[in-house]
């Protein structure tokens, strides 16, 4: 059989033609579930032309635990320990913004000594996240030693927490009404000998991150955010506030007595990775500033909201001498704090921004419906529009620098 010759101008034609097949063509690759820098059970399915990302879609869903069903066959206070759960860098932070949600619900106001009992407990657990945080971003990006500080100090506020809940990681602190007991002995002296020690190593990450050549390189104009877009996508926390938004809810609508502490809220100008790991930075200082006010201000008084008879449990001594706090103990233990029927939304400043809790009630002591407003999960929406552009390793970058949490997004 005659084979056809190919010409010379037919051999360059068709290699042409294959290079602009090869130019051309995408290759989709598949970051995580299990990937270090996704902190957790992450797929993002990235579109590449060579190293730029040119499609990203997050894929969620791998922890999926079903927390919003589960709280509509508890008492209020049995959903305490699943608050724990979701941004687990933070529980105690999570127990707070949880029982504010109920006590709006029930009209109620705690005493000042539980107000100061937990704005201390949250900005302690603020201090706790942005440290692993800002730890795991400095380790992405190649800066494996300030990783070893962050973590060496948080051990040391896990100890505090130890002390003060019986837990270091799973605190279940709070309580609908109150707190679980009051402070121990000597423990507000410890905190303050813990933040003396802590300020000077927080200048010591400092200066291993921030004027570093590398870290400045691979943070710097990268994942860039606008104030606007950062608005529409739903960002909270110190990602909003990094991209230029000044809103923070301690603030802006105080709660617990924020009104009273004097502190600053960073805000950022360019709205990039290095942006963010600056705010949490400043954050950090501030929650220290604010711990110290506490601790010098913190005012006499019950742990607990002592005329809510159907809401707090009477304390073990009442309730071994007296009929009527036994049952009002046994009423509350078996069928849960007694709520009016309604529907209210509270959200919280938390770490990684706004948590929210939703509760719809038709009264007793088990909410009808519970949505809870995840700020990890929606801080991750700007994704599929901040890596586009990106190279591939621009990505870990963008990833650490949202500081978010898989628990709290897959609920």
């Amino acid at each position: 059989m005659a084979t056809k010759e190919l010409s010379m101008g037919d051999v360059v034609s068709r290699s042409a033609e294959y290079e602009q097949e090869m130019d051309t063509e995408k290759m989709t690759l598949n970051m995580g579930p299990s990937h270090p820098s996704t902190h957790g059970v992450l797929r993002l399915v990235l579109e590449l032309d060579g190293e730029v990302v040119t499609k990203c879609d997050p894929e969620l869903g791998y922890l999926h635990r079903g927390d919003e069903k589960i709280a509509e066959n508890m008492t209020y206070n049995q959903f305490v320990p699943y608050t724990d759960r979701l941004d687990y860098l933070s529980p105690l932070a999570n127990n707070v913004a949880f029982a504010l949600a109920v006590e709006k619900l029930a009209g109620l106001e705690v005493p000042a000594r539980c107000q100061a009992i937990r704005v201390l407990i949250c900005e302690m657990a603020r201090i706790s996240a942005h440290l692993l945080g800002l730890g795991a971003y400095a380790m992405d990006t190649g800066a494996l030693t300030v990783f070893m500080y962050t973590f060496t100090e948080r051990e040391k506020l896990y100890t505090l927490f130890e002390k003060l809940t019986g837990a270091r990681l799973t605190t279940s602190f709070t309580r609908v009404g109150g707190v679980a007991r009051d402070l121990p002995e000597a423990w507000l002296e410890e905190v303050l000998h813990f933040i003396a020690q802590f300020l000077p190593v927080v200048d010591e990450v400092d200066a291993l991150l921030t004027r570093n050549r590398i870290f400045v390189d691979r943070t710097k104009d990268v994942g860039v955010i606008s104030g606007e877009d950062a608005i529409s996508y739903g960002l909270t926390g110190p990602n909003l506030r990094a991209s230029g938004v000044p809103l923070d809810l301690r603030k802006d609508r105080p709660y617990s007595g924020y009104e009273q502490y004097d502190f600053d809220v960073p805000i950022g100008t360019v709205g990039d990775c290095y942006d963010r790991y600056l705010i949490r930075m400043e954050e950090i200082r501030q929650s220290a500033r604010i711990i110290q006010q506490v601790v010098e201000t913190i005012p006499e008084g019950l742990y607990y909201a002592e005329d809510a008879k159907k809401i707090f449990p009477p304390s073990k001594e009442k309730v071994m001498s007296s009929m009527e706090e036994l049952i009002q103990s046994f009423m509350i233990t078996t069928q849960g704090p007694q709520m009016p029927a309604g529907e209210v939304y509270f959200e919280a400043e938390n770490p990684k921004g706004a948590l929210g809790f939703f509760i719809h009630s038709k009264g007793g002591g088990v909410p009808y419906r519970l949505k809870i407003r995840g700020p990890s999960f929606c801080n991750l929406s700007i994704l599929p529009k901040v890596c586009v552009g990106a190279m591939l390793s621009d990505v870990v970058a963008i990833l650490g620098s949202l500081d978010f949490v898989m628990g709290e997004c897959d609920r």
